[in-house]
């Protein structure tokens, strides 16, 4: 919604000198819409202040800008672009009184906001958090996209150290929070798991007063968690105190079936995906749905339109071949679980993992890629392991008895990795595609997709 210079200055304590009216906020020249505030913000590789000319000469109504640039454009001065775009958001988040579900965790954040925008989608119009756009810059940027027709907002809130799952809730103000798993991801910066569980619970920050937290209930750092002031719901399959758990799973091919029970009735689910752990973030997308007004037969039906988002274990069928896409991120927690739903799967042929390294894991990297390995071992019939930090994933599998393992260093690129699997693969194999977003395995896929071609 359209908003005034001398408004946005008041709302985040700048100065200002000439009104403007801007309709939408732009932190990239390249993308710049005419009409816009230009938020110059500036980062440890490069200065948005820069670039305020071009803003200028494309269009932009107005700048926000912490240094002085000669321009024509409107400006508002403030001591920090980055904390005022923050606070602009929380701002223009204060005119929506609509269901907002702000949601973090160490794995499964991404899926469990995509089927959480599929159930609120079936009773709201839903906004969702795009892409990767988790964190202070990328939140205020989908907070900006609300607008007279948003019913609901889903948004997704990442973070690699203390104080910034606070700075994000606060914007967002959220009417109802989820926390997926503590697990080990920035071991390198939070120290231990009580250290990531304080940062995850920074959440409540910006909780609004008495607003619900749906904590995963088989999780030993959450499953006891209580307060007073709000109510805490939890989802599960171990768990029978949960209020939202899953039973009677069964994996097929490409899909997982199971009951969610809930107030003792059951709803039968049908998720196009596979892997327990894809179970538990549809448990806590139903239980928003439902404690948000979706009714639970609504909120079931509506996780079968789930489709996965960028390279997060999105199954491709190949005639002779099948290749589940996993290499948005990993660690630890994510990597075991796809393991395990390899081994699930149905497959006339072998099941083959290739595994690239875990990143930002510290003090537990070698123990953690270790642990993995011998995971391989237990679901796959063969290993290939890519990256600095193969050799302990391949170490693993081999202490487990695994005899098929390759090793690639990464040091000659993907090339070695990629002749050995077109030499290695057969019809009928499932090969997985695991590893962190910055070892960037998926140009590894094509050339399979390539042979293969004339089947798919």
């Amino acid at each position: 919604m359209r908003m005034s210079v001398s408004e946005a200055a008041m709302a985040v304590g700048g100065k200002w000198e000439t009104d403007a009216v801007f309709s939408s906020v732009c932190t990239d020249s390249r993308k710049l819409k005419p009409g816009c505030l230009f938020v110059a913000v500036e980062g440890e590789n490069f200065d948005g202040h820069a670039f305020i000319r071009a803003a200028e000469e494309q269009g932009a109504a107005a700048v926000l800008c912490h240094k002085r640039v000669k321009s024509g454009l409107p400006a508002i001065l403030v001591k920090n672009t980055q904390t005022a775009l923050l606070r602009l958001a929380a701002y223009y988040r204060s005119k929506f009184d609509i269901p907002v579900v702000g949601l973090t965790g160490s794995v499964g954040k991404t899926t469990t906001k995509d089927m959480t925008a599929c159930v609120l989608a079936s009773r709201y119009r839903t906004l969702k958090t795009q892409g990767n756009f988790n964190n202070e810059i990328g939140l205020p940027l989908t907070v900006f996209q609300m607008d007279e027709t948003t019913q609901a907002a889903v948004l997704e809130m990442g973070m690699s150290n203390f104080g910034e799952i606070s700075r994000l809730s606060q914007a967002a103000a959220p009417t109802l929070g989820i926390i997926t798993k503590i697990g080990v991801s920035h071991m390198e910066t939070l120290g231990s798991q009580e250290g990531i569980l304080k940062a995850k619970l920074e959440l409540l920050d910006g909780l609004k007063s008495g607003a619900p937290l749906l904590l995963n209930g088989d999780d030993p750092f959450l499953k006891d968690i209580t307060y007073s002031s709000r109510p805490v719901l939890f989802f599960g399959i171990e768990n029978q105190a949960c209020d939202f758990k899953a039973e009677d799973i069964e994996q097929g091919e490409d899909s997982t079936r199971f009951m969610v029970c809930y107030e003792r009735k059951r709803y039968p689910v049908t998720l196009p995906t596979i892997g327990l752990h894809n179970v538990y973030d549809a448990l806590a997308a139903f239980g928003a749905g439902v404690t948000l007004g979706v009714p639970p037969r609504a909120a079931a039906k509506a996780l079968s339109g789930y489709l996965p988002s960028g390279m997060r274990q999105r199954v491709v069928r190949c005639e002779g071949l099948t290749v589940i896409e996993d290499c948005y991120n990993a660690s630890p927690d994510s990597v075991k679980a796809a393991l395990t739903a390899l081994g699930e799967m149905p497959c006339k042929g072998r099941r083959v993992a290739v595994l690239g390294d875990m990143l930002e894991l510290g003090g537990i990297s070698e123990e953690a890629h270790l642990s993995c390995g011998m995971q391989a071992a237990k679901n796959a019939d063969l290993l290939f392991a890519f990256g600095p930090l193969a050799s302990g994933y391949a170490k693993g599998a081999r202490e487990a008895g695994m005899q098929a393992v390759w090793e690639f260093d990464g040091r000659a690129g993907k090339g070695p990795l990629i002749d050995a699997l077109l030499e290695a693969l057969q019809d009928g194999d499932a090969v997985l595609f695991k590893a962190s977003r910055g070892m960037k395995l998926e140009e590894a896929i094509a050339p399979l997709y390539e042979r293969w071609k004339k089947q798919c």
